[in-house]
């Protein structure tokens, strides 16, 4: 990301945490089928209003985590403003816009209006279907919803159709529908307006058939996985490949390589400049390399504790959002982190995990 892009940036997500800071809006990850994501863990809610009395609850102060890895061409935030309000007077608030009029003129806020806005707001009225606030249409699905949105926030327009567009990457993506017979697919005649389009077709139509074909029967499989259980399930057949060395057990023989490669051959090409320790990637150099620069570039935006690695930041942001994902099976006592719960096993229950 350049400069210019970061300084865009920057100001859009002083904005959003301005105005969830400021009021009850609560962001979420939309809706796949299984509910309403939360922002900042892993919590789902099959209504909308279970999710923001969770956040309210739960995520009190927390308005920043979720959003610091974003990119300004793709970035967007999905608001629920029902029954919004200002939190530092009670003014009931009709919109994000009146919002960020209320907190200027009201309350000397600092809110960048020389952007466009990336904010989708979204009612929950608990009527039939979904409803858009905006203009009172009505749909079943939310992804029907947030398709709609497009009407109304036109930060992007298309220059050929005239169609609108929240950020630039949406509207970049849909420039390619009307690009006409430029990607040909190298087995039959048909031509595709994307890359993508094509390359999937050609995946799902012509190679499946090869490279996914179960070699004991007609059939065709759209990945290599699933043609490992139907040999296995069917034919009694294993695929995995077994490593002579140690015993371990892959999935296909590019992992099976790989593995050879980095543990038994030993071809660790890159090396550290200040010990004798050699790696079978980059990515392992440069893990490798924090402790003997010290940086710490990745920081917590709740509490200021800066970390090597982002990994590290990430496992960090659990204890923030509370998310114990590591579950003792014997006394429930569940973790935020991995080593915490292998430490109960062992000491508790007398077994190493």
């Amino acid at each position: 990301m350049n400069t210019k892009s970061k300084l865009l940036m920057n100001k859009h997500l002083h904005n959003v945490e301005e105005v969830l800071r400021c009021s009850n809006a609560t962001p979420f990850r939309g809706y796949e089928g299984q509910g309403y994501r939360c922002c900042y863990c892993t919590q789902q809610c099959m209504k909308p209003g279970d999710l923001k009395a969770h956040t309210a609850l739960t995520h009190e102060g927390i308005k920043k985590a979720y959003f610091g890895y974003a990119h300004i061409e793709k970035f967007n935030i999905k608001l629920d403003i029902t029954d919004l309000h200002c939190t530092l007077c009670g003014s009931t608030i009709d919109n994000i816009e009146a919002l960020v009029n209320h907190l200027i003129n009201d309350h000397n806020k600092l809110i960048h209006t020389d952007i466009k806005s990336h904010i989708i707001p979204f009612k929950f009225d608990g009527g039939e279907g979904l409803r858009c606030f905006i203009c009172s249409n009505r749909f079943n699905a939310f992804k029907a919803l947030l398709e709609h949105m497009k009407l109304h926030i036109r930060n992007f327009v298309c220059q050929v159709c005239d169609a609108g567009f929240i950020n630039r990457s949406q509207l970049r993506y849909h420039f390619q529908t009307h690009k006409t017979g430029t990607f040909k697919c190298d087995h039959c005649e048909k031509v595709f307006s994307t890359s993508l389009k094509c390359k999937s077709h050609m995946r799902s139509v012509h190679e499946k058939s090869v490279i996914n074909k179960c070699g004991f029967c007609e059939a065709t499989f759209v990945s290599y996985r699933h043609k490992q259980k139907h040999q296995l399930e069917e034919h009694g057949v294993d695929c995995q490949v077994k490593c002579e060395a140690c015993g371990r057990s892959f999935q296909s023989q590019g992992s099976y390589r790989k593995h050879l490669r980095a543990n038994h051959l030993m071809e660790r090409r890159f090396e550290c400049t200040f010990c004798d320790l050699k790696f079978f990637t980059v990515t392992g150099l440069n893990r490798h390399m924090v402790k003997h620069t010290g940086a710490r570039d990745f920081k917590c935006d709740v509490c200021h504790k800066a970390f090597g690695r982002r990994n590290t930041l990430r496992e960090h942001m659990r204890i923030h959002t509370d998310d114990r994902r590591f579950k003792c099976e014997y006394c429930g006592l569940a973790f935020v982190q991995k080593c915490s719960w292998r430490g109960h096993m062992r000491s508790r229950h007398g077994e190493e995990v």
